[in-house]
């Protein structure tokens, strides 16, 4: 029979994205309603290492549903990926009677838990907060949806200005390994073309787009751009590339850059925040370890941590074809 848990910690960690302090509150609130009590541990796995941590109850944790970021602190930490790092942090935890913890991040984060219950047998949960949804066993991951809000706005804002000077606008969004982000705001921001790590469209294929574009009557252009996309070396390549092979357009670059972390998340993520902080702690009572909670078919469903590391999130095929045809 699994140790029964009477004290639990909460840490995010890796890049901070909306929805991860409603997160925060729901396992402290979880607790709570369980009479299980809660620490926080501040600044991720550097926190756990130095001890970092603060008692936390349901009152300690009102107010900040709304609030973007991380009450908690980010941090990266190279000591925790020694096992000296890891062996202070384990005993910072059983000397604070600590009995189990539950990992706000991404698949990095996701590694050293992984990692850290292996080496000690300590009781690990998994709640995935990134903008990017490349995280396997969820279909979307705390933060994607208000990203998603985000960069669509700053799309309405620069098309405005395209259109009213015959721009085309190329908008680099975060996207390093998977095009999420450009292919779904690509869509709803009405882009002529989407550029994501999934797709090589090819230099002269973008140009022969954007020219058929421009035939059909269209006097600006916008191009969403995913940071990882393979096209060229970086998003100011690109640029050059169409000045040098088209006329008539006054070519511009806009990076949107970290403003897509930050933000008060969505009603959507609140919510996903709320279930899976409730989820996570109530596994961990049950008494299973190296999970990770997602949404499936819109039920919470747990997936082990190996999994969700290793697994690729795949492309949605369907938003392609949209894609292609609405750009028309």
């Amino acid at each position: 029979m699994p140790n029964k848990i009477n004290k639990l910690a909460v840490l995010t960690s890796g890049g901070d994205s909306p929805g991860m302090n409603a997160a925060i509150r729901s396992v402290v609130r979880t607790c709570a309603y369980h009479d299980v009590e809660c620490v926080g541990v501040y600044r991720g796995y550097e926190g756990l290492i130095e001890g970092d941590f603060k008692q936390m109850d349901a009152r300690s944790v009102r107010g900040i549903i709304n609030k973007g970021g991380t009450i908690l602190k980010s941090a990266r930490s190279e000591e925790f990926r020694t096992k000296e790092g890891r062996q202070k942090a384990y005993q910072k935890l059983v000397d604070n009677n600590i009995d189990g913890l539950v990992v706000i991040g991404g698949d990095g984060s996701f590694t050293g838990a992984l990692i850290f219950n292996n080496e000690f047998g300590f009781p690990v949960m998994g709640i995935p907060g990134t903008i990017d949804n490349d995280i396997f066993g969820t279909s979307h991951t705390l933060g994607f949806d208000t990203a998603l809000n985000t960069v669509v706005d700053a799309i309405d804002k620069i098309r405005d200005t395209a259109s009213s000077h015959n721009r085309l606008f190329f908008i680099e969004v975060m996207g390093r390994d998977v095009g999420h982000i450009a292919l779904n705001t690509g869509i709803a921001g009405g882009a002529e073309e989407i550029l994501i790590p999934e797709e090589d469209l090819g230099l002269d294929r973008l140009v022969d787009s954007l020219n058929r574009s421009r035939t059909s009557g269209k006097t600006s252009s916008i191009v969403i751009v995913a940071e990882g996309d393979k096209i060229g070396k970086n998003i100011f390549e690109l640029k050059e590339y169409v000045d040098e092979n088209m006329e008539g357009y006054d070519v511009r670059v806009s990076v949107l850059g970290h403003m897509q972390r930050g933000g008060s998340p969505s009603c959507f993520d609140r919510v996903l925040a709320s279930r899976m902080g409730v989820k996570a702690v109530e596994t961990l009572l049950e008494g299973k370890t190296n999970y990770m909670v997602g949404l499936i078919a819109n039920k919470m469903e747990l997936t082990p941590l190996d999994k969700a590391i290793k697994g690729k999130t795949k492309i949605n095929l369907e938003l392609l074809r949209v894609s292609d045809i609405m750009s028309i």
